[in-house]
């Protein structure tokens, strides 16, 4: 009876298919299998800019109730937020150059994930870092206009000398809240542009990383525009 031996070029014996229960949900899970064709990452980012959705709307849509509500009169945007120059008060100068701001480093953090999916490393992290640098000044120019509200003109949480004293609280809580968010953005993409300049994902090419934070930048691009519209221009 003879014994045949396999060859060294024979086709592998498929691998097990995983085990079932929390050891092979696990086991998926770190293995970063794909749902649907989209990677846990990305799945994981818009789980957590869903759920960061909620919490704005709530924000806003308690501002608008606070604001309809009141019976007192509601200080005017376009006054309050007035910038000095050259002896003329300009309404709501700086929170326009704020809004130009953050909506060009939206521009540049889509071309930053362009120039990764072309594995053009040094591009991308050039833009992703000018991206960084934009947050950061829109960060600089809100600390900036807290600086002027609470030093020249005496608002607080609980108080505010031209009206309506729901308006400190509201503002310091929504516009604080959404700074957080673009430090937090800042130094994420800080980061990844750091891992980028480095090569860190050349050897697998996955760039998929750098399209996840721009969807972070993204989203916290959009909620501004609808903090500029419901809160600066209402």
């Amino acid at each position: 009876m003879s014994t045949q031996l396999s060859s060294p070029s024979a086709t592998p014996p498929a691998a097990p298919p995983p085990s079932g229960g929390l050891r092979g949900l696990l086991a998926d899970w770190s293995s970063d299998q794909q749902a649907f064709k989209v990677s846990w990452g990305k799945t994981m980012m818009w789980i957590f800019l869903l759920s960061d959705t909620f919490v704005f709307s709530c924000f806003l849509t308690g501002y608008m109730s606070v604001r309809m509500a009141t019976t007192v009169p509601w200080p005017n945007p376009s006054e309050v937020f007035a910038l000095h120059v050259g002896g003329a008060d300009i309404p709501l100068l700086l929170i326009a150059i704020m809004t130009f701001v953050l909506i060009t480093s939206s521009g540049t953090m889509a071309m930053a994930v362009n120039f990764a999916y072309r594995r053009a490393r040094r591009e991308c992290a050039l833009l992703m870092l000018v991206t960084a640098l934009f947050g950061m000044l829109f960060v600089g120019m809100q600390a900036f206009e807290w600086t002027k509200l609470i030093v020249d003109e005496g608002v607080r949480p609980w108080s505010n000398p031209m009206g309506a004293a729901q308006f400190g609280s509201t503002f310091f809580m929504i516009t604080g809240f959404h700074g957080l968010h673009v430090s937090c953005g800042v130094i994420y993409l800080l980061v990844v542009a750091t891992r980028v300049l480095r090569g860190r994902y050349e050897a697998t090419g996955n760039y998929q990383i750098v399209e996840i934070a721009g969807l972070y930048w993204h989203f916290v691009d959009l909620v501004w525009v609808f903090i500029f519209a419901l809160f600066y221009l209402w």
